[in-house]
């Protein structure tokens, strides 16, 4: 038995489409290691179930008529696993090959090239300098209740839709920003399915390169296992969650560098269903415990690139009217008030009770923050919901917060 004869599909980014006025699926790689993607008519969505290794093309023929009456002939089936190969869909001994030689380009590299750059912002440095000062000159300037900011809550949402949330908490914490000697940057991983991911990589933005804390980067590994840590390393290469972050970090310090720890945190689905406590994860423990001791000392700001809700047909829901609206900020309203608290378990239970039904992907950066944090409390200075859809009827929510303590 071999992986070209019994193909398996691997963890994929299917997309539901509209392609030739029919429904399809779109296919392509997380890792974007190609840009190669394949479209598929939506009724062979069955085929992707089917094709997990255990069945060669006369068993995937047989099961796709007896399970789910569909008529696909051999040679058509061939030819699609053929495309989903060169496509580097299957998990395959070709796919292995260009993961290990993509990561090896990364990590050789002198740093993380800016994934977003000339298509989310300007990659050139002086037109995003100008972008981000336009944001920052329209913000609120109305002073802080907070002293001794020690982090924030930032979106990663793009500029177009989020600049001015984002400039809004950046400059109301442009002072600790300034003055930090080190950033705990906690972004959403949108793509892998690890609890923790860490990186040695520098990361760059297009004012510079700001220098990955090698040290803590290695205490933080030894304290979770080092295969744990970086087994998910290339989904750094491609996710804007801690990029976007960076970036403002740059722009505030005046493209003045400081030390960073970027840490993908991936999804609490299996704390949101009950099939863990999240409270007593051992992986989480030890990242806090360790970050705790390793900053100490440390003018450090601990910043979570996070967004909220993702509401609405384009997330598999239901459109948001007036109505929607309405419960959507209540919901938020909720959240926030728990942040500022700085009460990682009642923000986490808020959710839980609710199935995550409104999607918030920041539920992972952000508690964690609010753990490594401590006694913090926060103030919320802006909160926004953008648009997710050309009908309006989809929604990202989205909101800067101040943590610290009171003056």
């Amino acid at each position: 038995m071999t992986d070209e004869q019994f193909p398996k599909l691997r963890a994929i980014d299917p997309r539901p489409i509209t392609h030739g006025g029919q429904p399809s699926i779109l296919l392509r790689d997380p890792l974007q290691l190609t840009d190669k993607a394949i479209v598929i008519p939506r009724q062979l969505a069955p085929f992707l179930i089917l094709c997990d290794g255990t069945r060669d093309i006369e068993g995937l023929v047989a099961s796709l008529a007896i399970r789910y009456g569909l008529r696909a002939g051999p040679s058509a089936l061939e030819n699609l696993v053929t495309a989903l190969d060169e496509a580097l869909l299957l998990d395959n001994g070709r796919f292995a090959q260009a993961r290990e030689q993509t990561l090896v380009e990364y990590r050789q590299a002198p740093s993380r090239t800016p994934a977003s750059a000339g298509r989310s912002y300007p990659a050139d440095a002086g037109a995003l300098r100008h972008m981000l000062d336009g944001y920052l000159e329209a913000a609120d300037e109305q002073p802080t209740g907070l002293a001794n900011i020690k982090g924030l809550v930032s979106p990663h949402i793009d500029y177009a839709r989020g600049g001015p949330v984002y400039a809004a908490v950046w400059k109301h914490a442009a002072d600790a920003v300034k003055a930090a000697d080190l950033a705990v940057i906690l972004g959403t991983d949108h793509y892998g399915d690890n609890l923790i991911t860490l990186t040695h990589q520098n990361y760059g933005t297009p004012f510079g390169v700001l220098p990955t804390a090698q040290e803590i980067v290695d205490t933080l590994a030894e304290a979770i296992g080092s295969g744990e840590a970086f087994a998910g390393e290339l989904f750094h290469r491609i996710e804007h969650s801690i990029e976007l972050a960076a970036i403002w970090l740059h722009h505030v310090r005046e493209c003045q560098p400081c030390e960073v720890v970027p840490i993908l945190c991936g999804s609490f689905g299996r704390f949101v269903r009950g099939e863990a406590k999240l409270a007593n994860d051992p992986t989480i423990t030890a990242l806090v415990n360790t970050l705790e001791q390793a900053t100490a000392g440390r003018r450090a700001l601990v910043v979570a690139a996070a967004d909220l809700a993702h509401v609405g047909p384009a997330f598999g829901g239901t459109p948001q009217g007036l109505m929607e609206r309405a419960h959507l900020q209540a919901t938020d309203d909720a959240l926030i008030e728990q942040i500022c608290n700085g009460d990682a378990e009642g923000f986490f239970e808020a959710i839980k009770l609710e199935g995550d039904r409104y999607n918030v992907c920041g539920l992972p950066p952000i508690y964690i923050a609010l753990r490594l944090l401590e006694q913090v409390q926060g103030e919320r200075i802006v909160y926004d919901r953008c648009p997710a859809d050309e009908n309006g009827t989809s929604l990202v929510s989205i909101c800067g917060v101040l943590l610290g303590s009171g003056v």
